[in-house]
């Protein structure tokens, strides 16, 4: 049986994953990256050996889904801003040491594209893209049946191209990048930039709540993230032309209140191609998109019958 890990900025998941994609069994812990990499790689290994034990099953192969920028083919963290101490260690080696298996990394993003493309709303699917908004956008991208990739392997950080470029500038270093615009974060940043002091403490929840309340404000929030949500899926639509995108993460919970206008977006945009024919549709895996990620990572490198 495989065993999956979804690492976090915040939080760790590992578990146990069947064939079919069913989590077996799953144990969580806080990342706290600031402990360092020894620390958290030797929690990673006890929560391994429990789930193992809670599984009643051996451990055959290890899939990793890790947040920021890593190297998929030597299964090195690179320069991950939410794992700053972390940041050059070798996860994917230890573990093969470790646990004398082989080991197969990929960024979270992807890692959710595989699952989904497998096991949730991208099954039968050739062409597919999977989008996570929440703290961050995240974006996999299935070409023809395969994970996509950039130079020297690398995943494109979709969530990064700019839409709007006199925005405010991301931490990527982009001015009006997509995630600077409409992840969970930037729409808390415009309410309060808007109004200060009057909305300290909020969350994008919350801005939700207060437009269903009627709150002018909050409703003004949620038609932009319509706006910039629409934005990038849109040239989506136009360059890649995919059969579905799914969507998930924290923000995508209270989809409903600003996808309308995501879609009169995507629906003005997309004249040159035949975007009513690329489904818009919610993830499906829930909360065990990360781990069945990470599981359909292995079986994508490894497994000649994931591989395909």
């Amino acid at each position: 049986m495989i065993a999956a890990i979804d690492v976090g900025g915040t939080k760790i998941a590992a578990g146990m994953v069947d064939a079919n994609g069913r989590v077996v069994s799953r144990l969580d812990c806080l990342t706290q990256a600031e402990r360092g990499f020894p620390d958290g790689l030797a929690r990673i290994r006890e929560m391994l050996q429990q789930a193992a034990r809670e599984a009643q099953a051996e451990i055959t192969g290890i899939g990793i889904g890790c947040t920021g920028p890593v190297d998929p083919f030597t299964g090195f963290i690179l320069n991950a801003d939410t794992l700053p101490s972390w940041q050059h260690s070798d996860l994917a080696g230890e573990l093969a040491r470790e646990f004398a298996v082989p080991v197969a990394m990929e960024n979270d993003a992807d890692a959710a594209a595989l699952g989904e493309a497998a096991w949730g709303a991208g099954r039968g699917k050739r062409n597919f893209i999977y989008v996570t908004i929440s703290t961050g956008i995240g974006v996999g991208v299935i070409a023809d049946g395969r994970l996509y990739r950039g130079v020297d392997g690398f995943h494109p950080e979709i969530g990064h191209h700019v839409i709007e470029a006199s925005g405010l500038k991301c931490y990527c270093g982009a001015n009006g990048c997509w995630e600077s615009l409409a992840s969970g974060p930037a729409m808390v940043s415009w309410m309060q930039a808007q109004a200060p002091g009057k909305y300290d403490d909020l969350s994008a929840r919350g801005i939700f709540a207060l437009a269903d309340g009627g709150d002018l404000l909050a409703l003004r929030a949620v038609e932009r993230e319509g706006l910039y949500v629409g934005v990038g899926l849109a040239n989506l639509v136009i360059m890649y032309c995919p059969e579905a995108i799914a969507l998930g993460g924290g923000v995508m919970k209270s989809g409903d209140r600003f996808m309308p206008v995501a879609r009169e977006v995507i629906r003005r945009n997309c004249a040159m191609v035949p975007f009513e024919k690329t489904a818009i549709v919610d993830a499906e895996l829930g909360s065990d998109t990360g781990l069945r990620g990470a599981a359909r990572v292995w079986r994508h490198r490894f497994d000649a019958e994931g591989g395909r």
